[in-house]
């Protein structure tokens, strides 16, 4: 298996300000205040999958129909100019039903700090129950009109898949380091989850950190082991050296008896 040690390095390599570039974090430089930071954080999360290029450019896209003031067109609830847009599973009949609650939500309460902070509260620092606590308050207001693409954007954690995105976004806000912002604080760094992808996943197999073949909860779980055991204040910080490191040799990584 890999050593601290080694894995540190990869961290150093990688974890820099140049990562924000092509990664859908870029997209929170956009928000003037707090709570539109979140929005921009939370919803190019829900369309951070497949190729990397087609998503960030979707989200430029959705974006622009803001014209600059997120906070403002999420409050006002008028979502017509989203009609016609769609991203893989995710169509416009999906997509704007996930806009309208977070119209309400901004509108009713403090925004996303809130509802999650909520769900950390009466969870019992699970964070599979924290999750779930914001899942279902998507879906007790998704309308019926709602197809599988709203739902893809935002999975059930019952049905124990690793919910990737969502980790990544906690890991984007929860984090204070030279990519992660750290504008909430209601949980601490060691509470998170590894946003467990493709990439990760591969490369913590040849690391030698995990032996399951299956990229779900249960994998998390698995890696999140030794990475406490590495950093138990922030084992997270781990997912630039896996993410990146995968990402940069793609097809011809090789990483013999855990060595680099």
């Amino acid at each position: 298996m890999i050593t601290k040690s080694e894995l540190d390095k990869l961290v150093e390599k990688y974890e820099t300000p140049d990562f924000a570039e092509s990664d859908p974090i870029q997209f929170l430089k956009c928000g003037k205040c707090k709570q539109e930071t979140e929005l921009y954080g939370f919803i190019a999360s829900l369309f951070a999958y497949g190729n990397r290029k087609l998503f960030i450019n979707k989200l430029s896209e959705i974006f622009k129909k803001a014209e600059g003031d997120m906070l403002n067109y999420v409050k006002n609830g008028d979502f017509s100019s989203l009609k016609g847009i769609e991203y893989r599973f995710s169509k416009d009949y999906d997509i704007i039903p996930v806009f309208e609650i977070l119209s309400k939500l901004y509108n009713e309460s403090e925004g996303l700090e809130e509802l999650f902070g909520y769900g950390w509260a009466n969870s019992n620092e699970d964070m599979r129950k924290c999750q779930q606590t914001v899942v279902d308050y998507f879906y007790a207001r998704a309308p019926k009109t709602a197809g599988q693409g709203f739902y893809h954007m935002l999975p059930n954690p019952q049905n124990g898949g690793a919910m990737k995105r969502m980790n990544m976004l906690l890991r984007w806000f929860i984090r204070k380091s030279p990519v992660d912002i750290g504008i909430w604080k209601f949980i601490k760094p060691k509470d998170l989850l590894i946003p467990l992808d493709v990439h990760v996943a591969r490369v913590s197999r040849k690391m030698g950190l995990i032996k399951r073949k299956s990229n779900d909860f249960k994998t998390v779980l698995e890696l999140m082991k030794p990475l406490r055991e590495f950093c138990p204040e922030d084992p997270v910080k781990y997912d630039f050296a896996m993410f990146a490191y995968g990402i940069e040799h793609g097809k011809d990584l090789e990483i013999e008896n855990g060595k680099i």
